[in-house]
């Protein structure tokens, strides 16, 4: 049975200056990454695809480096475009992002929809795995769209409910063939079963 892990990005070094896209792991960030080499359930991955975005891409590259892998990237997996707001403090972002999730259908302030983000993330991690193998494969991206999948996988409807813990740098499972989730969010730093 096939694995695909989705992987959040651990913490960012915050700098209201520079594009969100283009932040960096911060020292703690990294050093998760790198804590997550010593878990048993990477060995088993045979492909990386990330998100284009800088923080996404450094912790793929951490993985790729330490498992002699190539890191594939998808511009499309990147996280819920929230451009039209930019860089909003860590309090408000928080009651954005809840109007994102209790409002799918709507854009929030000038954010992505909730729905599209959805139908986008699903779209590219789907096209991601048609294109090659059935080996296990980490998919290394963002906390919001990230939720939107496992909420797709989980037969749920969009809530945030499911949101990743704050921080970033967890994960959650799916099986390939029978698109159903394995375990929901766990820390990429602590062992756990798939």
């Amino acid at each position: 049975m096939p694995i695909a892990h989705y992987i959040t990005h651990p913490q960012v070094q915050i700098d209201a200056s520079i594009p969100v896209p283009d932040w960096e792991l911060s020292n703690i960030g990294r050093a998760r990454a790198f804590a997550m080499l010593n878990q048993r359930w990477v060995g088993s991955i045979r492909r990386i695809v990330s998100s284009g975005e800088r923080k996404a891409i450094e912790t793929a590259e951490i993985l790729a480096t330490h498992l002699r892998l190539a890191v594939e990237v998808r511009e499309l997996m990147h996280e819920n475009d929230r451009s039209a707001t930019g860089f909003l403090p860590p309090a408000e972002f928080e009651a954005v992002a809840d109007q994102f999730f209790a409002n799918p259908h709507v854009s929030v302030r000038g954010w992505e929809r909730a729905i599209d983000a959805q139908r986008r993330i699903v779209s590219e991690v789907e096209a991601a795995l048609a294109a090659k193998g059935d080996d296990d494969v980490a998919f290394v991206g963002h906390g919001g769209v990230g939720t939107l999948l496992l909420l797709h996988h989980s037969a749920r409807e969009i809530s945030r409910d499911a949101d990743q813990p704050a921080g970033g740098g967890n994960c959650f499972a799916f099986d390939i063939g029978a698109q159903r989730l394995i375990h929901g969010w766990l820390p990429i730093d602590r062992q756990h079963c798939a």
